[in-house]
């Protein structure tokens, strides 16, 4: 990064290097890919991943696609026995690994490794673009690209961040453009990849608004943005909609605040403190008290904190996702993908200091059944926030002088 002899061509190879060095390896620290291709498979023999079970076929003894048996085994069971929560354009994604690779499960997982692959070359290009519009460092873009997590945890272990921040980066970049149709279209298309994008919907109100000299103009513009971004993303949920698709995707997004426990931050503590009270755990009502002091954080943010400049909306969009993932009841280490491509566009670089710390929640793989060892979680969390606060309060004393 800090090299002059280095040029950015041979960084951009050694990104693509890096990556092309998993190309050919099987995951092994996730099992989700076995349900994306399965849901690939289904859509290519004409069937609604969002209505079915895997379980319901395999109990049967029914094979609906090949390999069926092989992937729900890959899958786990308590993958199978869950309602499909991946938004339509990622679906697309699996679709075409079934379009190339219908027959064979390595065949896949390479086609939806060259996607993934593809897409942060795209990030790649539309970062540099975004970075030279605000007048920033064009390195910056190689905290992500060259990052050894994202590399490991996105083309090593197929998530599909990086797709969902291609569409989000090149919102940003339409936007600081002025182009906001063509900006709203893409975050819809984010959205329809990974739904957290939603979550920075409210922040945009400064840009339309403070930034528009005629106040209900501004008002009227940011409504339109959102109808656009909101109607994008149903409609690319159209070809799949039956009277059961919102109550079965609705179970399987619950699971992620009724059920699911992972590298947590601030709940962990709230939930040691239930312990204490009460006696059991209560992730239902901690689920949902974290949600709501989330929101009050974002509408904050969104009244209270100036933001309409490029630099600040990034700045405002990396506390209110981070925000959100301190007080989360799972923080699987690959969602750190969308803080540290924020992060690039600001000041702040703490998001880098959790991709490195972050490997400490990994020990938890080793072990089967996995079990956390919460001192090691308690050590990744006490060097991020202590590196955080070193950053706040560097910013503030600059920001007296």
């Amino acid at each position: 990064m800090k090299s002059k002899t280095i040029s950015i061509r041979n960084l951009i190879g050694l990104a693509v290097l890096f990556r092309i060095i998993f190309l050919f390896a099987t995951p092994n620290l996730s099992q989700d890919f076995y349900r994306f291709i399965w849901d690939g498979r289904m859509i290519f023999e004409g069937f609604n991943p969002y209505m079915s079970l895997p379980e319901t076929y395999i109990k049967q003894g029914i094979q609906p696609i090949k390999e069926a048996f092989q992937l729900y085994n890959g899958m786990g069971e308590l993958n199978g026995s869950h309602y499909t929560n991946y938004p339509p354009i990622n679906q697309l994604c699996f679709l075409i690994a079934a379009l190339f690779a219908s027959k064979s499960i390595y065949s896949a997982i390479i086609v939806l490794k060259i996607i993934i692959i593809l897409a942060d070359i795209g990030i790649l290009y539309v970062g540099t673009k975004l970075l030279k519009r605000m007048h920033l460092p064009i390195k910056n873009i190689f905290w992500y690209v060259l990052n050894p997590f994202i590399i490991i945890e996105m083309t090593g272990n197929l998530h599909f961040e990086p797709v969902m921040i291609f569409f989000l980066i090149w919102s940003l970049l339409a936007l600081h453009k002025k182009q906001w149709i063509w900006a709203a279209i893409l975050l819809a298309c984010a959205i329809s990849v990974k739904l957290i994008p939603l979550l920075l919907l409210p922040l945009f109100y400064q840009w339309f608004v403070k930034n528009n000299q005629n106040w209900l103009k501004g008002f009227v513009k940011l409504n339109l943005f959102y109808t656009i971004v909101l109607s994008t993303t149903l409609l690319l949920f159209l070809p799949f909609y039956t009277s059961e698709l919102i109550e079965n995707y609705s179970n399987s997004l619950s699971l992620w605040f009724h059920d699911f426990e992972f590298n947590a931050s601030f709940y962990y503590v709230f939930r040691e403190i239930g312990y204490l009270f009460r006696g059991y755990n209560e992730i239902a009502i901690l689920g949902k008290m974290t949600a709501i002091l989330t929101i009050l954080f974002l509408i904050i943010v969104t009244f209270y904190r100036k933001n309409n400049s490029m630099i600040q909306l990034t700045t405002v969009f990396l506390f209110g996702l981070c925000f959100y993932y301190f007080m989360a009841t799972t923080v699987h280490p690959w969602y750190l993908a969308t803080p540290l491509i924020l992060s690039i566009f600001t000041k702040y670089r703490f998001p880098i200091i959790w991709t490195l710390v972050i490997i400490l929640s990994y020990e938890a793989y080793a072990k089967f059944p996995w079990k956390e060892n919460l001192w090691l979680v308690s050590l990744e969390y006490l060097i991020l926030y202590g590196f955080l606060l070193f950053e706040l309060r560097k910013a503030y004393i600059t920001k007296r002088l």
